[in-house]
């Protein structure tokens, strides 16, 4: 919030707050409305605070107060935890008003809202990927704010999350014994999540499964690429190892 307004809603609370409380609500200003609903707010009485945000947009939808109380609407959303009623708040203020000095903040809390959303790695992932989605967007528009680093973190964070079911189904399939299965899995998480921490354990698995398999010389490649790979992976010795006896029984 810009500080001449900042200041200007502060006056107007001191002005309103000093007044009767029985003051005729539909009498008030949009600024005094807004000092009322943001007080609400900072007093965590959410549920009233968006009752009041609510009507002031539809009040004073041609005023400058109604994308501060687009904004305020979304946080106490947010608040509650009703992250998916948040997160339509959030992405309405970006699309309706692009202007508007909380688009920042506001794709930020989107992100951040997914982010919550995000469930357990074996269920659907759809808000993980939105999450990454919307801090990779964050990141990009609005790449020296003192966020970013919060907003990278957590998107290996996440991308972590989505290495780790891919991970758990090559898993699963090698223990089913469907070899075939298991080294696509294997392959799909080295592509797409190449610096997940599962990376380096999925190529060393895959290695493993083809010398199980006897399938020397797919396993002599792949145990080669790991040490590129993975110069200072932690199964670098075993990975080495695993090269000198398949080098011995190719001469």
């Amino acid at each position: 919030m810009k500080p001449l307004k900042i200041i200007t809603i502060l006056l107007v609370s001191i002005i309103f707050f000093s007044c009767s409380g029985s003051k005729d609500l539909s009498s008030l200003t949009p600024e005094e409305r807004f000092a009322l609903a943001k007080t609400k707010f900072d007093k965590k009485d959410y549920l009233e605070a968006i009752s009041d945000f609510e009507s002031i947009m539809i009040q004073f939808s041609g005023t400058g107060i109604v994308d501060d109380a687009q904004y305020y609407l979304a946080y106490s959303y947010f608040k509650r935890g009703e992250y998916i009623k948040a997160a339509y708040e959030f992405s309405k203020l970006i699309r309706d008003y692009p202007t508007s000095e909380y688009v920042k903040d506001a794709q930020f809390m989107l992100a951040e809202s997914y982010y919550e959303l995000s469930p357990h790695y074996t269920l659907d992932q759809s808000f993980t990927e939105k999450a990454i989605e919307e801090y990779q967007a964050f990141i990009d528009f609005f790449p020296q704010d003192p966020r970013i680093k919060e907003a990278e973190k957590k998107i290996i964070e996440l991308n972590d999350k989505l290495a780790r079911k891919v991970f758990e189904t090559a898993e699963q399939y090698r223990r089913m014994n469907y070899t075939k299965s298991a080294i696509i899995y294997y392959d799909l998480l080295l592509e797409k999540y190449p610096d997940s921490k599962y990376s380096s354990l999925a190529l060393y698995n895959k290695i493993k499964l083809l010398v199980e398999k006897a399938r020397k010389k797919e396993a002599l490649e792949e145990a080669k690429k790991y040490l590129r790979r993975f110069p200072s992976g932690e199964y670098k010795k075993d990975v080495e190892k695993i090269v000198e006896q398949l080098e011995k029984i190719k001469s």
